[in-house]
């Protein structure tokens, strides 16, 4: 299997395609195996490398709160190692405040970024849900806490699609059987990243093109967080799906993939 030492631990990955690389940074409680669906159309074009964060997966998971910059670091060290000098980032949820740090604290290593679902720092609603989901995670079964999460992240169209719905139930029994599963330490971990992550006044320093990309409806990470992400890095392209949630990028996959596609091919 394969891995790197990075910034102090041992960094799982999986990668697909070839051509010029893509890092794609998973959010929260989630390994880099759930980018498969994408990965699966941007492999034709790009080599796409799918990490397990610190703290999940087959990842190394260390007690203790990380930080965005620390993950960040672990991406910078990964690519040393796989001697990539510059790629395209896209991240998803603390993915992409992971991003954020990537482009802040190594803008060297970063051709362009995709955020999606993005937030400059956490309101008192947005570390409430944290501080929840870690409290859930630590008293619920791996596939109860699952179930919990699916309803945070996909709206009600989603549920009432019976192949969409297939998909949720799939999930759950995915969960129930993972050999591998988070450590409630693990997201201690990456929820502290989450709720301490603060941008405020250096977005604006984010040079590379950039992407923010979310759901309308996404009540977890609300609209206004990445219309206020958008309006702090200079021209900074954006586009918010109407009638979808935090798992968008799962709504509307026919039009997310390729959109993605192209922007990263543009840029």
């Amino acid at each position: 299997m394969p891995y790197v030492d990075t910034n102090g631990i041992k960094m799982y990955y999986e990668e697909n395609g070839e051509g010029d690389p893509v890092i794609m940074i998973m959010g929260v409680t989630a390994n880099g195996a759930v980018w498969e669906a994408h990965a699966e159309d941007w492999s034709q074009h790009f080599r796409c490398i799918m990490p397990d964060n610190r703290g999940v997966g087959l990842s190394d998971k260390p007690a203790g709160d990380y930080s965005a910059a620390m993950m960040a670091d672990d991406y910078a060290g990964l690519m040393d190692e796989l001697g990539i000098e510059k790629a395209r980032i896209v991240g998803v949820s603390m993915g992409s405040i992971i991003a954020q740090e990537l482009a802040l604290r190594h803008p060297d290593k970063v051709q362009s970024t995709v955020l999606m679902c993005s937030w400059v720092k956490c309101d008192r609603y947005a570390t409430a849900i944290f501080n929840h989901m870690i409290d859930c995670k630590s008293r619920l079964r791996p596939e109860q806490f699952m179930e919990w999460v699916q309803t945070l992240i996909f709206t009600k169209p989603f549920w009432d699609n019976d192949d969409a719905f297939q998909g949720l139930k799939d999930g759950l029994n995915d969960a129930a059987t993972n050999p591998s599963p988070q450590p409630v330490h693990g997201l201690e971990g990456q929820a502290a990243a989450c709720i301490n992550h603060d941008t405020s006044g250096r977005l604006n320093q984010i040079s590379c093109p950039t992407l923010v990309i979310g759901g309308e409806n996404d009540m977890f990470t609300p609209k206004w967080m990445g219309e206020e992400v958008a309006a702090a890095i200079p021209n900074c392209d954006q586009h918010m799906y109407a009638n979808a949630g935090h798992a968008f990028h799962w709504e509307c996959m026919d039009d997310f993939n390729p959109r993605v596609r192209e922007w990263l091919t543009a840029h």
